[in-house]
């Protein structure tokens, strides 16, 4: 989950951890413990409201997620981010109680750092979100436990891990029309949450917030710092910044305004990543290249150049007009105003186009291989 602004470092988590003045936190001056124990005090009071959107949500109890996932056992930790570790559990597919490993359906069990205050206000978000929200491109909110000072969250189990893992540390690279199939279902997501009833800002879009089932099929997760959008007619709300460098909008990052095309900003920082198989902010890349927008954005407006920034590891499967295509979306995505930016919707529009484009070469190069066996065949 984002943080709020710290110094870039040599991985992916590099979270936003000042906010430049936004933060009207008059505590920060108090003790943590006093801090943590007055948030608790808060917590307890917004629980009611937790509630009446949890209906479908079932309330773990400690011991039954700790029966679940074998007492937290390293060996079944699935990672480990801002808000705490995950860990795979199973459960009873009817009754959602624990199961023995492999009996039942497995699910992914996040434990917040009871010293956090950050997991703290990113748990009680995220269960008031997926309690109200649901579609099929956004993850999956089972249920959560607080108990004991702890702040768990249940959700269900995703395969194929995140799009970061598969895009930066998998042997096994993904091919082009996965490629797609996966922006597709990103950009589902999150026109589904800019045009619901009240619009929602997710505010920290990221390759790693992007979870894939069995069948690539991709969902959103990782909620805690969503908000709801712009009300009376303005274009944006003033909050703290908080995120991911390298993915939030320029505009963000300078005065805290978000904008619901924000996120389209973020969008693109992804799709160029997809594009290129390189991360948005590396700082062990040399100077100059450290920020991926900043170097490969002059690269996407003409084919030669755009061929020399694409993922080799694609191989060059891919058709060209639909690189050409996506590049020229991204830029998009990537204008400085955001009233320059398309919609979520366009963005889908335009993956779908792209998404018809199929590779050439490959037809031609199968064609000619039938060509050539029924040529042996006759003079056999």
């Amino acid at each position: 989950m984002g943080n709020c602004f710290q110094k870039p470092r040599n991985n992916n988590n590099n979270k936003i951890n000042e906010h430049h003045g936004f933060n009207s936190d008059n505590n920060n001056n108090k003790p943590h413990a006093e801090r943590i124990k007055e948030k608790g005090v808060t917590m307890k009071k917004d629980m009611a409201a937790v509630n009446t959107v949890t209906r479908n949500l079932r309330m773990f109890t400690l011991d039954e997620l700790k029966t679940a996932t074998r007492n937290f056992r390293p060996d079944t930790m699935l990672g480990e981010g801002g808000f705490g570790r995950v860990f795979k559990g199973w459960v009873d597919q009817n009754t959602l109680k624990p199961s023995k490993v492999g009996v039942g359906i497995p699910v992914a069990v996040k434990k917040s750092n009871p010293d956090s205050l950050q997991g703290l206000q990113e748990w009680q978000s995220e269960v008031k979100f997926l309690g109200k929200f649901s579609h099929p491109n956004l993850v999956k909110l089972v249920g959560y436990c607080w108990e004991e000072n702890q702040f768990l969250l249940v959700y269900e189990y995703m395969q194929k891990g995140s799009l970061e893992n598969h895009l930066f540390r998998s042997p096994e690279p993904l091919a082009w029309d996965i490629r797609i199939k996966i922006a597709i279902g990103a950009a589902r997501g999150l026109d589904f949450l800019h045009t619901s009833e009240k619009s929602v800002i997710y505010r920290d879009f990221k390759s790693s917030n992007i979870l894939l089932d069995g069948d690539y099929n991709a969902k959103l997760s990782d909620f805690g710092l969503a908000k709801l959008g712009p009300v009376n007619g303005r274009s944006h709300v003033t909050t703290r910044v908080v995120g991911t460098y390298g993915y939030a909008a320029p505009e963000y990052m300078a005065t805290g305004h978000l904008y619901v095309k924000s996120d389209v900003y973020g969008f693109g920082v992804v799709l160029l990543e997809m594009l290129t198989g390189l991360i948005a902010l590396d700082t062990n890349r040399p100077s100059g290249q450290q920020n991926l927008v900043e170097w490969i954005k002059p690269s996407l407006y003409e084919k030669r150049k755009l061929k020399k920034v694409m993922d080799p590891n694609l191989s060059e499967q891919y058709p060209m007009k639909a690189a050409l295509e996506m590049a020229h979306l991204i830029l998009k995505c990537l204008e400085e105003d955001p009233k320059n930016r398309p919609s979520m919707e366009q963005v889908l529009q335009t993956l779908e186009k792209v998404q018809i484009i199929k590779y050439k070469h490959k037809v031609k190069k199968e064609r000619a291989t039938t060509m050539h066996h029924q040529h042996q065949q006759r003079h056999q």
